[in-house]
């Protein structure tokens, strides 16, 4: 597969600037693989399509505020620094996104807040855009955290292009969001409300959860045509025993395993056994999905609409079928679909 069959033409009025009132009142499109048929519904009509006994898998990680504004000492020159990691809590250390980066250098102390109530000094340069920075902090860990988070806004993609506004604290989170460690929202699960979990428990619908921490790798351009030369950013994930047992019995007895958003999706074909089963695993993972790949774990998926050449619409690709889903975006451009994090649902059957 090339780049360049992942661009497509999207009206900018179709990304979405904010979320739907009701989480799950966002409109889904239904793609069926054997039929090769589409259905439009909205999003608390998945529960039609489940049945006692299938599973739900969900990324439960939860999105700090990583977005801070800052000035530099002397000049005063306005940066962003985008926290992707900790490194040392002893140390005050975290591996950020500066920018603009060409303006800093090993050295240069940063200022952020009101009357400076936390300075950091850049001690690495670890990669073009990338630095290690140390905040000089005095008091206790819990003191500092509350002080570096009070300071941080929700870190909304800049495809949004809008200011961050209150709701998005509580909007641009999962409502099972619960180990903190993401700088992205996994957006498929935003669209479930605490009415429809309870809705598809009563169902007997089980729900599994996976942990991967969504860096941004998500949003890295792909820069080479062969897609089998790019390398995803490594991000954290964590499979747990129970969740192994919730999802391969549903396999073994051939009820359905749903992966609810590219980050699950991603996480479960990264611990796999040669037969097929998903296996526990604390680690990292830079798997890269793009077509052609055999899926070994999930049945069914949900996902958002993402945009042109994204490493989600890889993704969704090679479960969904090149050839459909590429017709599905087209026809979702057609009846006015909204694209992107707090746009429009899939689930691919």
């Amino acid at each position: 597969m090339k780049l360049s069959q992942y661009k497509y033409n999207l009206p900018t009025e179709l990304i979405a600037k904010h979320p739907k009132a009701s989480r799950d009142e966002s409109r889904l499109m239904v793609l069926d693989r054997k039929t090769e048929t589409i259905e439009h519904k909205v999003f608390k009509d998945i529960i039609n399509y489940f049945d006692d006994k299938d599973v739900m898998v969900f990324n439960n990680t939860k999105v700090f505020p990583a977005r801070l504004h800052g000035n530099k000492e002397k000049t005063g020159a306005e940066i962003e620094v985008f926290l992707l990691r900790e490194l040392n809590r002893e140390q005050r250390l975290w591996d950020v996104l500066v920018d603009p980066a060409r303006k800093i250098r090993i050295g240069n102390k940063l200022y952020f807040g009101e009357d400076d109530i936390l300075v950091a000094e850049v001690i690495d340069n670890t990669t073009s855009r990338g630095r290690t920075l140390r905040f000089l902090f005095d008091g206790e860990y819990e003191e500092f955290k509350k002080t570096l988070y009070s300071l941080g806004e929700t870190p909304l993609p800049k495809f949004i292009q809008r200011e961050v506004e209150p709701e998005d604290k509580e909007r641009y989170q999962t409502i099972f969001a619960k180990h903190e460690g993401a700088v992205a929202a996994p957006t498929a699960g935003m669209h479930f409300s605490r009415e429809l979990l309870k809705r598809l428990e009563i169902k007997g619908i089980d729900f599994s959860y996976i942990t991967l921490h969504v860096g941004l790798g998500n949003f890295r351009q792909v820069e080479v045509e062969d897609l089998t030369k790019h390398k995803m950013d490594s991000e954290r994930i964590e499979i747990l025993e129970e969740a192994c047992k919730i999802v391969n019995s549903a396999r073994d007895n051939k009820h359905q395993v749903c992966a609810v958003g590219t980050t699950t999706m991603r996480t479960l074909e990264s611990s796999v056994s040669t037969l097929g089963h998903l296996k526990p695993f604390v680690g990292w993972t830079n798997k890269f999905l793009f077509p052609p790949h055999e899926f070994s774990v999930p049945t069914s998926m949900v996902s958002n609409f993402h945009l042109p050449v994204s490493t989600l619409l890889m993704m969704v690709s090679a479960f969904a079928g090149y050839d459909f889903l590429m017709k599905a975006y087209k026809l979702a451009i057609k009846e006015k679909y909204r694209f992107g994090t707090y746009g429009d649902a899939m689930l691919i059957l």
